[in-house]
């Protein structure tokens, strides 16, 4: 049987989530990580005040948060996504394959949350859903949030909610992903609060 994390003590939680980070560290050999105490933070441009402690892996351009383990929750941050870039940043766009999920400077907020749904369909999530799309402004930058559901390739059903916005001719974009059942529900509050408190640096 599965016990909720919060019967786990808090150290316990954090050892875990670093390792955790440290097992992906190994995969993706050039990141680092650390431990990001609950409180403001810097991301490349950008200013979080996060409610809860997280396990910060950080590569090139791009982040992956956790608490409890990838599998479980995580936050991943990309900041500078070019035109005809992959919004994950996994490759750029080829002219074999002129419908993927290429960034575009200009999108609507429809696109810009299609965006970022067809790429979690292209890393074989199914079921994907978006809901509650809406206007959000960061610093003095206007951006959209949603909220969001699929199925991992595993089977398991997340709940998830980003954030995306133009800026300069680039995106940033945040998507943060739980599994429904106990995870999702225990941090979407202080989550949705971090996401739509974002700032730019001036």
């Amino acid at each position: 049987m599965n016990l909720p994390i919060r019967n786990v003590s808090i150290r316990a939680a954090r050892l875990m989530a670093l390792a955790a980070a440290l097992a992906m560290l190994a995969l993706t050999g050039c990141a680092t990580n650390t431990l990001q105490r609950k409180g403001a933070a810097t991301v490349f441009d950008l200013r979080l005040d996060s409610e809860l402690d997280w396990a910060r892996i950080k590569g090139p351009r791009q982040e992956l948060w956790t608490i409890d383990g990838s599998k479980l929750n995580q936050l991943r941050i990309y900041s500078g996504v070019k035109p005809n870039e992959h919004v994950f940043m996994a490759r750029k766009e080829k002219a074999s394959k002129p419908d993927g999920p290429w960034f575009r400077g200009g999108m609507r907020a429809d696109e810009l949350r299609d965006l970022i749904l067809d790429g979690l369909r292209e890393e074989g999530a199914v079921n994907v859903s978006g809901s509650q799309l809406r206007p959000q402004r960061f610093s003095n930058v206007d951006g959209v949030r949603f909220d969001f559901a699929m199925t991992d390739a595993g089977g398991l059903n997340y709940k998830g909610t980003a954030a995306a916005v133009e800026r300069d001719g680039k995106l940033t974009a945040l998507v943060w992903l739980a599994p429904g059942e106990h995870y999702h529900d225990r941090d979407v509050v202080a989550v949705n609060r971090m996401l739509d408190g974002m700032q730019f640096a001036q």
